[in-house]
């Protein structure tokens, strides 16, 4: 049974502008590389321990940052963002995730948009909230889910599945 997670939208994001990485095949630790968020999603591709859960609202999100024009967006075509939306869809749900409709409006963050990501996790009964986003990670733990960067879920990740080998 896979624990349920939520990823910000900075996650998603970076998993796919912050490296070389094809996001048609995610690196998975060990190795760890470089580009940490993508080993984030490599992780929860594999669908060994965690279930990623996901909202309209975050995929929405993922795609209007990835086709925005720049400095705020990365001018992707709408074709391939979607084609990436449609991998996160497919990653959630193979991995006992899914998408979730939250049933309440959080509003315990002082940034909006980090309330939808706090909805999410509150809706889908998330363990753990990986973000690299500071206005998150200064309210961990919040309701009693850890929200922890993407750096610290690879490396703990990577340390339980070395144990596990032993």
């Amino acid at each position: 049974m896979s624990s349920p997670v939520t990823a910000d939208v900075n996650v998603f994001v970076r998993a796919v502008t912050g490296g070389r990485d094809d996001f048609r095949s995610w690196p998975s630790p060990p190795p760890v590389r470089g580009n940490l968020a993508a080993n984030v999603i490599g992780i929860l591709n594999d669908a060994e321990e965690f279930g990623l859960w996901l909202t309209e609202h975050i995929l929405a999100n993922v795609l209007r940052v990835l086709t925005g024009q720049p400095p705020d967006g990365f001018g992707w075509e709408t074709p391939r963002a979607e084609e990436y939306v449609g991998l996160l869809i497919e990653i959630a749900d193979a991995s006992g995730g899914g998408l979730v409709t939250p049933a309440e409006t959080v509003a315990d963050c002082r940034d909006h948009e980090d309330n939808r990501i706090l909805e999410c996790a509150a809706a889908s009964g998330s363990v753990l909230i990986v973000s690299d986003d500071t206005d998150l990670l200064e309210m961990s733990p919040w309701r009693g889910i850890p929200v922890v960067t993407s750096t610290d879920f690879v490396a703990r990740t990577d340390a339980m599945r070395r144990a596990r080998r032993r």
